[in-house]
């Protein structure tokens, strides 16, 4: 079976998404023949960023809380210092983050990202990169972490990808279409 039209979840909080971390990722999971669809704990619009400016905003497609994890190939988790703090603190975002890491579909994280993946209490074992100040919060969740452009983390069934900084942007996205199934494929 085909996976062209497959939706891809990226999940985001309200405000604080680093808008470049979210662009890229949807404009190469789209280029796949892939659908990325966007979720939030609110629905209306979420406030991205470029650093700390106000950038665009972004309609949500569903709210997370109403989400089913299974209804997507993969996931998506862009940074910005407070968009994964907020989405942490959000149950329904955790259960959502969760439900992949416990699958054998990919989770893709960038910069700041990986907070989000530490309430899943899932880490432990993994290997995996992040904007350096989470360092110390990954490995006291039992992650290994390494300073690398993207790190490419097959424990278990699931595929976790992850990246320091929007300039690894063009690795994390290549890694990420990689771990994503073939649009063509049958």
């Amino acid at each position: 079976m085909s996976a062209a039209g497959a939706k891809v979840a990226f999940l985001v909080a309200g405000e604080g998404i680093e808008q470049v971390e979210l662009t890229e990722p949807w404009q190469a999971v789209a280029a796949a023949g892939l659908q990325p669809v966007l979720l939030s704990p609110e629905a209306g619009e979420v406030q991205a960023f470029e650093h700390l400016d106000k950038g665009d905003t972004f309609a949500v497609d569903v709210v997370v809380g109403e989400a089913d994890a299974d209804d997507y190939v993969g996931l998506v988790l862009p940074g910005g210092v407070a968009n994964p703090d907020a989405l942490r603190t959000d149950a329904d975002a955790v259960a959502f983050v969760a439900a992949f890491l416990r699958s054998s579909r990919p989770v893709a994280a960038i910069c700041h990202a990986p907070w989000t993946l530490v309430e899943t209490g899932l880490l432990p074992g993994r290997r995996l990169t992040s904007w350096p100040s989470l360092r110390t919060d990954l490995a006291n969740a039992g992650a290994e972490w390494v300073d690398e452009e993207v790190v490419v983390d097959r424990l278990g069934a699931g595929t976790l990808v992850t990246s320091r900084n929007p300039d690894d942007l063009p690795a994390f996205c290549r890694e990420l279409v990689a771990a994503l199934p073939s649009a063509t494929s049958d």
